[in-house]
């Protein structure tokens, strides 16, 4: 059963049924983006959440944070800094090794995006087990940087990310418990 707002957000996203595979339901966030009232919805949430987060700077993670984050960055007037997969970024890079259910992986931003003393806002589309965008908030911390707050637009609870992003300020649009 699924928490929001004061917004049907619930009713714009798409659930699709054993997908990747068999047994799992995904919900599908690009769904929000085809309805201009819900995809304005989340903008000005995330936007509320950075003024109160007090945020200098933005970090999205790829490439559907990027979706939410780039809007956002334009509106406030804020710096973007883009969370990517290993070997996609030119440059110097940090980065952060993470590990996933399968394997390991490993996130990279740009050395001369991140600025000592940024209060940074990281902002993805949907946090399941928390492992990516806790990644990227270590990379961030070990690089001087101040974490202020994490937003996504979904949260899988049943995942128990909250667990593996204790001690940041998480706020998600909507909350699924599972099944």
């Amino acid at each position: 059963m699924p928490v929001g707002g004061d917004f049907d957000l619930d009713g714009a996203i798409r659930k699709v049924p054993d997908f990747p595979k068999q047994g799992i339901l995904f919900y599908d966030i690009t769904s929000i983006l085809t309805s201009p009232q819900a995809f304005g919805y989340c903008i000005d949430q995330a936007q509320a959440f950075c003024l109160e987060a007090r945020a200098n700077a933005l970090a999205a993670v790829e490439a559907r944070g990027f979706l939410f984050a780039a809007p956002l960055a334009a509106r406030l007037q804020l710096p973007l800094l883009l969370v990517r997969k290993k070997g996609k970024l030119p440059g110097e890079t940090y980065r952060a090794s993470f590990t996933l259910e399968y394997g390991q992986d490993e996130i990279e931003v740009h050395k001369a995006d991140v600025k000592k003393g940024q209060r940074i806002l990281l902002v993805d589309d949907l946090i399941a087990t928390g492992g990516t965008i806790k990644a990227a908030a270590d990379l961030f911390t070990a690089a001087g940087v101040t974490v202020t707050g994490i937003f996504a637009v979904v949260g899988l609870s049943f995942l128990s990310y909250e667990k593996v992003l204790e001690g940041y300020e998480v706020r998600t649009l909507i909350q699924y418990h599972g099944e």
